[in-house]
């Protein structure tokens, strides 16, 4: 009997690609002829050395990241990164750049704040509600590093083009847009992503790292709280994840071969996001959130006329099988999270109900 599957627009965790459910669903109670489910197999087997070790070679492909970038899976989400990114990197008398662009990099800010770390707050977009990226930032020559939030997925805002931070290396949160897009990784010294929202389930974050930053490790730094560990030890210093790694495995081998690359994957993307904008622009029953330079091609966010319209449009949707479209609780309105695994055709039947609602309560 075929499983009853609605669409799913939730921002994290999120949807998955139905071939990896299917895969996952196989391999549960006998992995790779094993026995055992992959939630038995042990971290330190030769099984999951080849699971770990191609979900590795996946990225570096995927993203072209050349030897002097490592791939690092971390337990703790992209929250933990917040305060592991100052502790690692940034040392007594030094300091760092921030973008902030809404909630995520609020946090990480907080928590290199806390930590006694001096903090350059170098470009905001709070003064218009976050709605909008910055431009023409004044970035600091010696920071010891920029850190930015490629997507947020709360006020639906993306960085259409990374920032010239002058040699200063680029760190990024791309929990949201990881593997959506195709970019230039050099400028980049560090890069995490949690994987709930767009490459696998929740309980790991991977972690991309250049060579050089891990020189900057201190060694006072906690050995669960230190990049180097992970790095020295393929992030088998303790039990990893090993369930949400094997997920993510499984998401980019079908990124790779089923979708053919990231340049695929963000033609696909970007031909979601047009639909979905081009209907919001065309109503005047809904209204888009973001400015138009701005906008995310992963979080779509918008409003209708009343608040009370929303709520029903909510529950309207789920009752059509299109789940997720909630706002996120700090800012109300609605969000259809459109990440690598949502097919084009559930936009399409998104925007379909969005007309017969507006039709019925416009």
């Amino acid at each position: 009997m075929k499983e009853k599957r609605i669409y799913n627009f939730n921002p994290g965790p999120a949807a998955l690609p139905l071939p990896v459910l299917e895969e996952i669903r196989e391999s549960f109670l006998n992995f790779g002829g094993s026995g055992m489910s992959v939630t038995e197999v042990s971290h330190r087997s030769a099984q999951f050395d080849e699971v770990i070790n191609d979900a590795i070679e996946r990225t570096k492909r995927l993203l072209k990241l050349d030897d002097k970038f490592r791939v690092l899976f971390i337990q703790g989400g992209a929250s933990m990164q917040f305060c592991m990114i100052p502790m690692n990197f940034m040392k007594d008398g030094q300091s760092a750049d921030y973008v902030n662009t809404g909630t995520w990099s609020t946090k990480a800010i907080k928590e290199a704040q806390i930590q006694g770390k001096t903090v350059n707050v170098v470009a905001s977009s709070e003064d218009k509600d976050f709605s909008y990226i910055p431009k023409d930032i004044p970035f600091n020559s010696d920071a010891v590093y920029a850190h930015i939030t490629s997507n947020n997925t709360i006020k639906g805002t993306q960085w259409a083009s990374f920032p010239d931070t002058k040699g200063v290396p680029l760190i990024s949160d791309m929990s949201s847009d990881i593997m959506s897009r195709a970019f230039d990784v050099n400028p980049f010294g560090f890069i995490y992503a949690g994987a709930q929202k767009n490459i696998g389930p929740a309980g790991v974050c991977m972690a991309i790292i250049r060579e050089d930053m891990l020189e900057m490790v201190p060694d006072s730094v906690p050995s669960m709280l230190k990049y180097t560990t992970y790095s020295s030890k393929n992030s088998l210093y303790n039990t990893p994840p090993c369930f949400a790694i094997y997920t993510v495995q499984l998401v980019l081998k079908w990124l790779e071969e089923t979708i053919g690359g990231l340049d695929k994957m963000e033609e696909i993307n970007r031909k979601k996001a047009d639909r979905l904008y081009s209907f919001i622009d065309s109503s005047d029953f809904y209204r888009g959130t973001a400015e138009l330079e701005s906008r995310s091609i992963m979080n779509i966010t918008f409003r209708l006329p009343s608040e009370e319209l929303e709520k029903s449009f909510v529950q309207k949707g789920l009752e059509n099988d299109l789940g997720g479209l909630k706002g996120h609780r700090s800012v109300g309105g609605c969000r259809a999270s459109i990440y690598n695994p949502t097919p084009p055709e559930a936009v399409e039947t998104l925007v379909d109900f969005m007309k017969t609602f507006e039709k019925e309560n416009g």
